[in-house]
Formats: structure tokens, C-alpha cells, sequence
């Protein structure tokens, strides 16, 4: 996955005023933390960081070129992984967005998404358990997915954790006997309308009991 060059800004006023007003400016709260340096609070900006995120998903490294720095001594330009993502539960706009400072050469954890390619053979239904799959890789060499082929997969066959392929120097995380998709033999017509019938099986409406209905 490429870097993505990112200019931002220090913030220096701090609460829920200031992240509204930070906001308000079309910028995005974050903090960057990582590698026992202090946190950095940051305002990136919320139209260039969205379209990032919706580009090459949250895994991308960010080259954060810091502008106006109010400490000189900082650096003025980071390598960072975004963490946290929070959105807003109603209004789906980007809260505040939680940064990691990474290096060169060094191995991170990340979930890299799992993408099915390919028809399975026909009446079967394909169940895919798990979306992603977490793996340490090198920060600048993380995959930004993982292709699984299920052309002309039969009815039965699974494909697990442990037979992804990963890319040379990338370790799995995620339990190898995880099942990420399997196949089964899909249900016949019949089989659901006999399924419904069955539901509905050994239902007895109440019925009034003879005092009742003598007006008792």
C-alpha cells in the first residue's frame, strides 16, 4: 500500500468547544500518539482525510507533514497509521480520528479485508464468516486486501485462516483454523416451503372454555 502525503495542524486549545470549532473549520480532532513520544493533537483536514479513508481504506500510511508547528523542536513531518475512526452515531460525519506513529521497516497488526472473487458452482450458497483477517506486517508493505477465489467451489469445501497466502515477510495473527467461508448445498423450494409448514406445526388457538362460553 502507498504512502499518502497529509498536511496538518497542531491544535493547542483542547475540549468539546474547541473540537467544534475545530469542526467547524472543516478540519477532523486527532491525536497522534505511539513510540513513548507525547501525544500530539492534530486538525486534519476533513475533506482530503475522508477521501483517504475512501480510497485506500483505513490501513493507509499517512505522511503527516506538520505545518506551523508550535514546539520547533518537533518533527515537522511523521509516518503514521490510522487506529481509530469515530463517527458521529446519527449525522455519519468523522469525530475524531486516533493516530499511531510507525517507522520504517518496522512490523505492525493490522485487519486487512477479505474480498471473494468468482461464481461457486451452481446450487450451492457460499457463507462468508469473517470480512477480515488480522496479520503483522511491515508498516509500508501492508496489503490492502486479501483476494480469495471460489470459482466452481463445490458444495463442502471451507477455506480457512491458514490457506490464505500472504505476502513474503507477513505473519498471520488471526487463529489459522478460523473459517472464513464456506460453501454449502443450497435449501430447494421445497425444502423452505416445508420449513415454513414446520413453523407453523402444533399451533392451537385458544379456545374459550365451557363456562365462558355459558356466560359464567
Amino acid at each position: 500500500m502507498s504512502e499518502v502525503r497529509l498536511t496538518v495542524e497542531p491544535r493547542t486549545e483542547f475540549g468539546k468547544g474547541a473540537a467544534r470549532r475545530t469542526r467547524r473549520s472543516g478540519k477532523i480532532p486527532a491525536v497522534l500518539y505511539g513510540h513513548g513520544v507525547d501525544p500530539r493533537h492534530l486538525a486534519l483536514p476533513a475533506i482530503d482525510f475522508a477521501r483517504v479513508i475512501r480510497e485506500n481504506g483505513q490501513n493507509a500510511v499517512l505522511t503527516l507533514n506538520v505545518s506551523g508547528a508550535a514546539d520547533k523542536a518537533e518533527k515537522s513531518t511523521e509516518l503514521a497509521l490510522t487506529k481509530t475512526v469515530t463517527i458521529h452515531p446519527l449525522k455519519n460525519y468523522i469525530e475524531h480520528v486516533d493516530l499511531l506513529v510507525v517507522r520504517r521497516g518496522e512490523k505492525v497488526t493490522v485487519d486487512v479485508p477479505i474480498v471473494l472473487t468468482g461464481d461457486a458452482a451452481p446450487g450451492t450458497l457460499v457463507n462468508q464468516d469473517v470480512d477480515t483477517i488480522q496479520v503483522e506486517v511491515d508498516a509500508l508493505k501492508i496489503p490492502e486486501q486479501f483476494e480469495v477465489s471460489i470459482e466452481d467451489a463445490e458444495a463442502g469445501a471451507q477455506v480457512l485462516a491458514g490457506q490464505i497466502a500472504l505476502p513474503a515477510g507477513a505473519e498471520l495473527v488471526t487463529d489459522a483454523e478460523a473459517l472464513v467461508v464456506a460453501v454449502n448445498e443450497a435449501p430447494t423450494e421445497a425444502a423452505m416451503e416445508a420449513e415454513v409448514d414446520t413453523e407453523g406445526a402444533g399451533v392451537v388457538e385458544d379456545q374459550p372454555d365451557a363456562e365462558s362460553q355459558n356466560g359464567a
